[in-house]
């Protein structure tokens, strides 16, 4: 079997071993998931970009679709891509820190991603993407797992670096970005920098990778 369609078979065979995972219910590492698993991935043998996010919310859970909340809109406005591209596996890959909505904390936001996927899956992932070449590591969570020990003090002093992480020249390209929920929207405005430096520059490098 020539390399690509080994490598496609393999990426497929991940995907259904994902799909049915529950080991955040069975073999869970604290309290298991409070409500039936439900992985929500967008994985590619194709695509060069790669979205790294938190974890799917209540809508993403419902829809079983990465992204179908007002996050997701304000997110591909970042990008300057449409619904079409940004749905379209051979271009875009989506792969959040927890695979499955991990459930509503007492105040009613979300907890944390699980655990257990980053401990199971996450180089599994990578490893079966090689193509990558661009990661938008969304939040702190997502910058700690693809950043390392290169990842600053707090979220703003990571996406305020973002010069520094494509200078080094890393393979594949990281970029640190908030997350596009509203409850960013003061954060936002106090980094104005944010929008006028950084999204010019990754709307240009999103263009010339699809």
């Amino acid at each position: 079997m020539p390399g690509a369609a080994r490598a496609k078979d393999e990426l497929r065979d991940l995907e259904k071993e994902i799909s049915a995972c529950r080991i955040c219910v069975e073999e869970p590492l604290a309290a298991p998931l409070p409500h039936e698993p439900r992985p929500v991935i967008q994985l590619s043998d194709q695509a060069r970009i790669c979205i790294c996010g938190q974890a799917p919310g209540t809508r993403v859970h419902k829809s079983g679709r990465p992204f179908t909340d007002p996050s997701g809109d304000r997110l591909r406005q970042w990008m300057g891509v449409d619904a079409d591209t940004f749905y379209d596996a051979t271009k875009v890959a989506i792969v959040p820190m927890g695979l499955c909505f991990p459930g509503l904390d007492s105040k009613g936001g979300d907890l944390p991603p699980r655990r257990e996927c980053r401990a199971h899956w996450h180089d599994r992932i990578f490893a079966a993407m090689p193509q990558i070449e661009l990661i938008l590591v969304i939040g702190q969570y997502a910058q700690a797992y693809h950043l390392g020990r290169d990842k600053k003090k707090s979220l703003t002093e990571t996406v305020g670096n973002w010069r520094e992480y494509l200078e080094a020249d890393r393979q594949p390209a990281v970029v640190p970005m908030p997350h596009p929920s509203w409850r960013n929207n003061s954060w936002l405005k106090k980094n104005a920098w944010f929008e006028s430096e950084l999204l010019p520059m990754l709307q240009q490098k999103i263009a010339r990778l699809l």
